[in-house]
């Protein structure tokens, strides 16, 4: 992480387990606290944030949102907003003056990602961070249309034009243990110098990043890394119970299990060799791995791995026009 992207002032909107897993991950790499702004609707999720990060300046209200992207004008006017009960801030720094976000990371829940931006939309417009959104299934053609209509309903002076550069980032949940692998999309907006903060930012949580040149890809990234922790765990819960059904303890069952998934999933990451190269040198014919293969093979295996990545492809894909859609 270099020194420029050490200093720039972070907004999150919405302090829910993905962005404390970007901010507890930012934070282990050094990242300056005093740089970083929550805001998040739920007051005791504030506290539970601010007491897990002592010194946190997190936000709640109506008006807190954008005045975590504008930053205050001064102590007075912050004060006055508490006391109009618009806003509510961490004691430790009610009185604090603090400056516009540079970077501001979307972390709502997709449903209420229109109402959010429509709101923000104007102090968007005027200071221009770079948005990174980590809202599934929302395409960046649907936040500028979502910031553009803010524009208007706002009767803003800011143009429509030179929308702020948007990286949409579908990341997964093995962020939450910063072992998260994510696919990332950079509108035309945005420039070299964005990727590599964006990168920066989501490096802190995940081990792979991955850039796609045409945004439906991210739909595919939804079905192979988003969602596919889920398919990992299926398989293990169906390793623990075929070990259990031959006999052994569930907690044995599943300790074989996890390390077995670590430690093929560590061989794959190190070796030098391609996925079906390991698989062919640890079944040696008419040995039990080959026959649990061969099983495996029978009952369509490949296949039902295809069908069910295909179809969280298609699903992202439906919910991308839902969600982004005129009437959400």
């Amino acid at each position: 992480m270099t020194q420029q992207q050490q200093h720039q002032r972070l907004a999150f909107i919405g302090g829910g387990n993905m962005a404390e897993a970007m901010l507890g991950g930012l934070l282990a790499c050094g990242y300056p606290l005093s740089q970083c702004v929550v805001s998040e609707p739920i007051q005791a999720r504030c506290e539970f944030l601010q007491s897990k990060y002592p010194g946190l300046q997190t936000l709640s209200g109506p008006h807190a949102n954008r005045m975590a992207v504008s930053g205050s004008k001064s102590s007075s006017s912050t004060s006055a907003l508490i006391q109009e009960g618009a806003i509510q801030v961490n004691p430790t720094a009610a009185s604090t003056e603090f400056i516009p976000a540079e970077v501001v990371v979307l972390a709502v829940k997709p449903q209420i990602l229109r109402s959010v931006v429509v709101d923000l939309a104007p102090v968007l417009q005027t200071h221009q961070p770079l948005i990174i959104s980590i809202a599934a299934g929302i395409e960046t053609s649907a936040i500028a249309r979502f910031m553009v209509e803010g524009l208007a309903a706002s009767s803003s002076s800011e143009s429509a034009k030179d929308l702020p550069p948007v990286i949409r980032v579908m990341p997964n949940t093995p962020a939450l243990v910063l072992e998260g692998a994510a696919g990332m999309y950079a509108t035309p907006e945005a420039t070299e110098e964005h990727r590599r903060i964006a990168e920066s930012l989501l490096g802190a949580v995940s081990k792979q990043l991955s850039w796609v040149e045409t945004e439906t890809l991210i739909d595919t990234v939804t079905g192979l890394s988003g969602s596919g922790p889920a398919y990992f765990f299926l398989m293990m819960e169906a390793m623990e119970e075929a070990g259990v059904a031959l006999g052994m303890d569930r907690e044995t069952a599943k300790a074989l299990t996890i390390q077995t998934c670590l430690g093929a999933a560590k061989m794959a990451q190190l070796s030098e060799d391609d996925l079906k190269t390991l698989r062919v040198k640890v079944t040696s014919p008419q040995g039990t791995t080959d026959a649990a293969i061969k099983a495996f093979e029978a009952g369509g295996f490949r296949e039902l791995v295809q069908k069910g990545v295909t179809a969280a492809d298609a699903r992202s894909r439906t919910l991308a026009k839902e969600l982004g859609g005129s009437k959400l």
